[in-house]
Formats: structure tokens, sequence, C-alpha cells
């Protein structure tokens, strides 16, 4: 079997940090929805090519829109159809693992407890449900002997070039803009890309891990206002914290709804707020170890200093 590996969505932030962790020990091919000199488009990914790659990441997919101006049917087209028609194939190859990046909103949108891999799924919005979809297809299929097929259900990933919710943080505290959140207390949990990454790397080369479904979190989670204290140490400054009271923080918020674009609406506070504890113990089991490589305050803190780079 050849040293290739390909991976959709090569050119977005988990791909794009992917194919730099993998370039130094596998030939990495993008598959895109535009034929390029160094991507292959989903039309012409036949057999021949499957057959010559070792694994197949499939990462491509329409993000979970913050403003809510996504129609619902282009989350089941991109996240579901695309991913039947490209399991489908790896099945009809020689290609030996196929990863799925699904997310752990395709279960809760809400946690009260920890989040683990065999609660009953209950998502809430499109990008949840068509996620879900594309889960529930690829576990219908038998699977041959000689494959592998993992789903992988991420939590907030954060890293170089990332564009999520940490980016308002920075703003905030870079800015020397009080945090206005203080009186929320919550606990959540999130995903460096690296560790994404050296999951990935282990999922490719690894024969023995079990094929199934794992979600992915940092070995620790953090509440928002210790995110920020930490984000102060990223870019060598106090944050400040206040406690604004709720009912203000929820009168902004509902504003923000209304006024586009706005720094702060009501999704935003709840995903800035709310508690979201994952478990990664059952990837951490079959992968044999203890601890991801980077802890949670070295990412958070790299992916800071990316911000300011």
């Amino acid at each position: 079997m050849a040293n290739n590996v390909l991976i959709s969505g090569r050119t977005g932030f988990v791909g794009s940090n992917l194919f730099n962790y993998l370039k130094k020990d596998y030939r990495v091919q993008g598959v895109s929805r535009r034929k390029a000199e160094d991507l292959i488009s989903y039309e012409s990914l036949d057999k021949e090519v499957l057959n010559i790659s070792k694994a197949f990441i499939h990462l491509a997919g329409k993000a979970h829109d913050l403003k809510s101006i996504s129609n619902d049917d282009e989350y089941f087209k991109v996240n579901t159809e695309l991913t039947k028609k490209l399991f489908d194939k790896f099945l009809k190859s020689e290609c030996e693992a196929f990863i799925f990046m699904s997310s752990v909103k395709a279960v809760a949108d809400e946690v009260e407890a920890v989040l683990v891999e065999n609660v009953t799924p209950n998502p809430i919005t499109a990008y949840g449900k068509s996620k879900l979809e594309a889960e529930e297809y690829i576990l219908s299929k038998e699977i041959p002997k000689d494959k592998r097929v993992y789903i992988l259900r991420p939590c907030m990933i954060h890293g170089p070039n990332n564009k999520g919710n940490l980016n308002l943080l920075y703003s905030f505290v870079s800015k020397g803009i009080p945090y206005p959140f203080g009186r929320f207390k919550n606990q959540r949990s999130f995903l460096s890309v690296e560790n994404l990454c050296f999951v990935i790397k282990e999922l490719i080369e690894n024969k023995n891990i079990s094929s199934g479904v794992y979600n992915i979190a940092d070995d620790e989670s953090l509440s928002t206002n210790e995110l920020v204290k930490i984000i102060g140490v990223g870019v060598n400054k106090n944050a400040r914290i206040f406690n604004t009271p709720k009912v203000f923080i929820n009168m902004l918020a509902k504003l923000g709804d209304i006024l586009l674009p706005f720094p702060i609406n009501s999704e935003r506070v709840q995903k800035l707020t709310e508690d979201y504890v994952v478990s990664n113990k059952k990837i951490k089991s079959a992968l044999g170890i203890d601890e991801f490589p980077l802890s949670i305050r070295e990412g958070i803190i790299k992916t800071i200093k990316s911000f300011s780079e």
C-alpha cells in the first residue's frame, strides 16, 4: 500500500493543520469540489486513486452558522449526501481506513453531566441532524474485515487560523476590554487541533484500533473565566473580568440577535457561558495513552499567540 493519504477539506482550518502535521510522513492529497494542481475533485475521485491510498480523512462539511442565515437543505446536501457518496466510493476501493469528522453536536446541543459516546443522540440544529444522518448511514453499512472506519466527534476545536469564539475573547483581552460575563459559572471542553491531528495520525497507522465512534476533547475542561485568564497570559496582559448582571447581558444578546453585525448575540453568549464537558476516555483507552501530547493550557496559549503573529 502506497504512503498516500487523502483529505477532503484540505484547505480549511483543520485540513490545513492536518496537512502540515502529516506531510513529513505521507504524500497528502486534497479532495475538493474543484479540481486544481494539488486538489482532486470529488467527481474524479475513483477507485484507482483510492486504491493507492492508505486512508481517506473526510473533513469537508458545512460548519455551524452562528448567524443562523443558512438554508437547512445546505447542511444535508454537504454534511450528509456528500459523505454518503464519498463513503460508498471508499467501500468499493482498497483504501484501508475512512475517518469521518462529525461533531458532538450530532449528539447534543446541551450537556448536563459529561458527554459520552453511548448516549442517545438528540440534535436540535440542522447542522447536528445532518452530521447524525451521515453517522447513521456509515454505521448502517457492513465494514469489510480489511477496512477500518472511524467517526470522530470533536468538541470546540482551536488552533492556528481558527476563527471561532476564541477570537472574540482574544479581542476583549488584547484590547484591554473587560470580559463582562464573570457572573456565569460554567465548565466546558475544548480541543487543540494539534491533539486532533495526533489522534488522526494514530488511527491511520494503528490497525489494532477498533472501528467505531469516538469523542475527541482535551484532557481537562475549563470555565470561561479560567479561559480568559489563560488568554491574558498568552498576550502578556492582566485579564479583567466584570460581574455584569445576567439580566443586562441577556438584554444585550437579544439586541444582538436583531442588529447585525453585533459582537454579542444569544447563541454566542450561550456558547461562552454554557456547560459542555466531553469525555475522551474511550479514545485514550483505544490509543493506549493516559494523556494527550498537549495540555489544554499549552494548547490555548499556542492558539492565542498565533492570533498576534
